[in-house]
């Protein structure tokens, strides 16, 4: 947990925000036949997770009905050149086919939109998904491409001086979203 920085969304808030995504994704995809989740990881792989629960609760299915995976973007980055040192990979879990999937890309927080660009560029060398939507707990603006969410837990206008940190139970704190000066 930080002591430092104004917090934003505590656990009540982050799950109430995930429900009714949950039920937006479910109602604007006619029910959750023919769609998969894909998290960006880490933290839109723990948030894609917690949508699959709720969408199987939504739609009466057993979760497993649902594919789920996450999604390394590492070497997809287009700011690879400017960091010192190697890429720190992470795996990238996707045990279904995307081929003619409507896939939900799920994300922390959205931003400049360059972790979305990369993101669309791995999936689609991954396979020819029916579509993609985005959905994102945090929106916080300030695109540098031409990117925006279909699902936003919360629109949470900043500064590029501020830092917005999600804290989440299955990275060992408590579920809470705050700003950092």
């Amino acid at each position: 947990m930080s002591t430092n920085g104004g917090l934003l969304m505590d656990a009540r808030s982050i799950d109430r925000s995930l429900t009714r995504m949950a039920h937006e994704i479910v109602e604007a995809n006619k029910g959750a036949q023919n769609l998969a989740l894909v998290g960006i990881r880490t933290g839109g792989a723990h948030l894609a997770a917690r949508l699959r629960k709720k969408i199987a609760e939504i739609e009466k299915v057993d979760p497993s009905q649902i594919p789920c995976g996450s999604l390394d973007i590492t070497l997809y980055r287009d700011d690879l050149a400017l960091k010192k040192g190697r890429p720190v990979l992470k795996s990238t879990n996707l045990d279904f086919d995307i081929h003619g999937k409507r896939i939900v890309l799920v994300d922390d927080v959205l931003y400049t939109g360059r972790t979305v660009r990369a993101a669309l560029g791995a999936l689609m060398d991954l396979g020819r998904p029916q579509g993609i939507q985005l959905a994102v707990l945090v929106d916080r603006g300030h695109r540098e491409l031409p990117i925006r969410a279909d699902y936003v837990g919360r629109n949470q206008p900043t500064s590029p001086q501020e830092t917005l940190k999600l804290y989440l139970q299955e990275e060992g704190g408590p579920d809470e979203l705050r700003i950092l000066a």
